[in-house]
């Protein structure tokens, strides 16, 4: 993957200007809806995403706020039946099933879909379903070329649907919480982030199962292809489309998405000044493409000129999982720590040193990001054992409440493009081995 040269990355930046025609404006969007209308929904890609956390948190609101599953559309007839049948068993009914989203768009009944395909191929399906007048939940990473981005940032902006990407913290009570305290200034201003994603995982985004039943005869591979390079079939590339490049970054299209999002976020910045990374394929030795390991370093700001700006250090293996998921805000006052929900003074300015400089200590006051007499966090809905993720659950009961409102979702298309800029710039920081900044006239990542 990353030892391709500049002109390689540039190559692959750029396939979406060639491959992705970005039309006028639908001429017919579908009808704004009524507080008593149905709102009926399809999902593109019910695969491991859609059916353990999309289509069960979209199922548990779907009576309370009207709305009704009626569709799926999925390239392989073997993951349509699949979640045909376990949709069935779900809500006593069938739905249709298309072949494509062609298929799928032709059903004049579908009023939004939820995308939960391939990380290369959201921005792209994202720009259909909207030229087709459907309202979006799309799941992250948004993009990992730029022309994509672009693209679908242009397209969405100029429409009157409803995108929401799958960044579901920005529906999290406690990083709600994280944000308001940070942006009302009682924190200080953020000087440094570390992040860390670590697992132990060898089977992570392997389906050693599920690719032996793939043929080619069983599914379109130029259609799943869309805007990427031709090349022979490949049951692994489809089936465990993480482990390569260009079908998605690994790491950084899967987990940095998710945290890198909170810093664009938080601070209001809406894309790194600069990145250096590097990684490899240090254990995991089983013909996969992206790195198993990775580290980056993102500036933000522009401190280096006497403004302001902080610096974040990402780190992530699926070698070991030693400590785990971390996300740590830091100010002159003490520290955020996203993976406990507390506010502590950690690290602040103490009197002794404050006094040599003629400056005021700064130690801010122990506090949680939790609830009143909620002493933990629950991920899991336990006592209905539905296995309903909280944050997946809040963030589609924003985009459902938002296709009746018509308000801007909690995770728009510009926090989906400004997290793609950054997973741009990382990709192009491995595959180069340079600094990457970023212009921001061309919006585009630049290898110095």
């Amino acid at each position: 993957m990353f030892k391709n040269s500049r002109r390689d990355f540039i190559k692959t930046a750029t396939l979406g200007t060639a491959a992705v025609m970005i039309g006028t404006r639908a001429s017919s969007y579908t009808k704004i809806l009524g507080a008593n209308d149905r709102v009926r929904v399809a999902v593109v890609g019910p695969g491991d995403r859609a059916s353990d956390a999309l289509i069960p948190s979209f199922l548990r609101l779907a009576d309370e706020l009207n709305f009704e599953l009626v569709a799926i559309s999925d390239l392989w007839k073997l993951r349509r039946d699949a979640a045909a049948a376990k949709i069935k068993e779900r809500i006593g009914k069938d739905v249709a099933q298309a072949r494509n989203n062609d298929e799928l768009y032709a059903m004049k009944d579908v009023d939004a879909v939820i995308i939960a395909t391939a990380d290369f191929q959201h921005a792209y399906h994202c720009m259909e379903a909207v030229r087709a007048g459907r309202d979006v939940y799309v799941e992250k990473p948004f993009a990992n070329t730029m022309a994509d981005a672009r693209d679908a940032l242009k397209l969405v902006t100029g429409s009157d649907r409803i995108v929401q990407v799958g960044s579901q913290r920005r529906s999290t009570p406690s990083y709600m919480r994280a944000n308001e305290f940070i942006r009302s200034g009682k924190f200080g201003d953020v000087v440094m982030v570390e992040m860390t994603w670590n697992v132990n995982q060898p089977g992570r985004w392997r389906r050693p199962n599920l690719v032996p039943l793939l043929r080619e005869q069983d599914v379109d591979w130029k259609r799943f292809l869309i805007n990427r390079p031709l090349e022979p079939f490949d049951a692994r590339k489809y089936v465990e489309f993480r482990l390569f490049w260009p079908y998605s970054s690994g790491i950084p299209c899967q987990w940095m998405s998710h945290q890198i999002d909170t810093v664009h976020w938080f601070s209001g910045y809406n894309h790194p000044t600069s990145v250096v990374a590097n990684g490899g394929i240090y254990l995991w030795k089983d013909g996969r493409t992206n790195f198993d390991t990775m580290t980056a370093v993102f500036d933000y700001g522009d401190a280096s000129n006497g403004g302001k700006g902080f610096q974040v250090t990402y780190s992530s293996r699926q070698t070991n999982s030693a400590g785990g998921t971390k996300e740590l805000y830091y100010s002159n006052g003490g520290m955020i720590d996203l993976d406990t929900n507390r506010i502590t003074p950690a690290g602040g300015l103490e009197a002794k040193y404050a006094d040599a400089m003629k400056m005021k200590p700064f130690r801010l006051a122990e506090s949680s990001l939790l609830e009143p007499g909620n002493s933990s966090a629950p991920k899991v809905e336990s006592a209905a054992n539905t296995g309903v993720d909280h944050s997946t659950l809040a963030h589609m009961r924003n985009w459902m409440e938002c296709v009746r409102s018509r308000k801007a979702p909690n995770a728009d298309v510009h926090a989906a493009y400004n997290h793609s800029v950054a997973i741009c710039m990382t990709i192009a920081a491995f595959q180069t081995g340079r600094r990457v900044t970023f212009d921001e006239a061309k919006q585009e990542v630049v290898t110095g």
